[in-house]
């Protein structure tokens, strides 16, 4: 019997395309926007650093202070990263480079057809193409489906991306292979994963999702928004987010930072189990930044409550009240204590803790 190919493709969210980008090159969610941001933040801090050692006059010079007035250089207020948060992204994550494909040597040592994956980049705008089963998907966030691209038209296509002003960045081998099980599906969210046969077959809105045998994006359009709750009483009338332009985006994501958050119950009524063993099926990673500062990495079970979360951060802290904040941009996950970690879309993410 042949092997089942699944082909993970997160869809736009607001302006985290690049998050989606790096996820679909990989073929599992691994970043999370708050993880990104944190390295964002960890990169801008090295940059000050450096000018505060090398600049004439140091913190007090006219370079320091209009880097500090203009802000983040590798994260603006709509979520869009820069290359070089992608680049430490994959690094620490996958030890992978991500080089240019221009890059003196790089297309000298494989043919483009070889080369694993591509992530693409103009102006605010990331997207992926990655080779799952020896083909090449189009696995850009704005398209409702993988698209594939025929090893005769690749080198034509990067060829019209570039004339058309992206740069490509290309990731020569020992990406994580693709998914070919069940288990291995549990490294992505259930509702981007699509069944590699219909996909070539031609199936149209009867594609196999993991979720479910429907087509997930026939809901598309109907206020989603970017906690993944519907806004308006769910009517279905809103705009879709890829058709919205990027003054309603930015608008749509400050609007949920600033959305206060639903009464919760208790932390007392969590109860924390032990931590599932490495390799558990189910079993999700979660990074802390606790109230005191300090870093911690857990596994819960997808299953577990969000208010498991909660009690953890408690057993690690002490028993002050504590604020938990996750996505980007940050938003108080005190309302999703009764949701599962699956559910509240937390699998991955960095957690930001603070007294209250």
């Amino acid at each position: 019997m042949s092997k089942q190919y699944w082909i993970y493709h997160e869809r736009q969210d607001a302006l985290l395309c690049g998050q989606h980008a790096l996820n679909n090159l990989v073929q599992q969610n691994a970043f999370s926007a708050g993880t990104l941001a944190d390295i964002a933040g960890q990169l801008d801090q090295m940059e000050l650093n450096y000018m505060a050692q090398n600049d004439e006059g140091g913190t007090s010079s006219k370079d320091y202070l209009k880097r500090i007035a203009e802000g983040s250089g590798n994260v603006d207020e709509s979520g869009n990263f820069s290359i070089e948060v992608l680049r430490s992204a994959l690094l620490s994550r996958f030890d992978l480079e991500l080089p240019n494909i221009q890059q003196k040597g790089v297309g000298d040592k494989v043919e483009i057809t070889e080369m694993e994956g591509f992530i693409c980049n103009r102006s605010s705008h990331w997207f992926a193409i990655r080779k799952v089963n020896d083909r090449f998907y189009n696995l850009n966030s704005t398209i409702d489906r993988p698209e594939v691209i025929s090893h005769f038209k690749l080198a034509a296509e990067m060829e019209a991306l570039q004339n058309e002003g992206y740069s490509v960045f290309c990731v020569l081998d020992s990406l994580p292979p693709p998914c070919t099980s069940e288990a291995m599906m549990d490294m992505g969210l259930p509702q981007y994963w699509w069944k590699e046969q219909d996909l070539m077959s031609g199936k149209g809105s009867d594609a196999t999702t993991r979720a479910d045998q429907i087509d997930p994006w026939k809901g598309a359009g109907s206020g989603r928004r970017l906690d993944g709750k519907l806004s308006a009483g769910g009517r279905g009338n809103e705009k879709p987010v890829s058709s919205m332009s990027e003054e309603e985006m930015l608008a749509m994501a400050l609007a949920a930072s600033l959305e206060q958050p639903e009464s919760a119950p208790s932390d007392s009524a969590f109860e924390l189990a032990e931590e599932p063993a490495e390799g558990t099926t189910g079993a999700v990673r979660i990074q802390f930044r606790l109230p005191d500062g300090t870093r911690a990495v857990r596994r819960f079970s997808r299953s577990d409550r969000v208010g498991v979360i909660y009690a953890y951060v408690a057993s690690k802290c002490s028993r002050q009240t504590i604020e938990l904040r996750a996505g980007f941009p940050p938003k108080d996950i005190g309302s999703k204590k009764e949701a599962t970690i699956e559910d509240a879309e937390l699998a991955g993410e960095m957690i930001h803790g603070r007294y209250v």
